[in-house]
């Protein structure tokens, strides 16, 4: 579990990373992590696979304060994987 924290907080700001990003094999005890941490990490940064948000609009608040870009309620992953690609921030 120290991997999946580890990864989460490598975030960047204005990017997200989806359950399956963090660990491919256990997509869904990332989820588990971040449900019963007490620690500090960048939840909101992470998303589902289609884009969206397990967290409805406090999530998708932080994500616009960001930059991350949106498609209705849904984070553009084609854009948001374009602009992390691009070194962007």
């Amino acid at each position: 579990m120290a991997a999946i924290v580890v990864r989460i907080r490598r975030i960047p700001r204005g990017s997200v990373q989806t359950y399956g990003g963090i660990d491919p094999e256990a997509p869904r005890l990332v989820g588990r992590v971040l449900a019963t941490t007490h620690q500090d990490l960048p939840w909101h940064r992470v998303v589902r696979a289609d884009g969206s948000l397990s967290q409805g609009q406090r999530q998708r608040e932080l994500l616009i304060e960001e930059g991350v870009p949106m498609r209705g309620d849904r984070v553009d992953m084609k854009l948001a994987r374009r602009k992390h690609f691009s070194g962007c921030t």
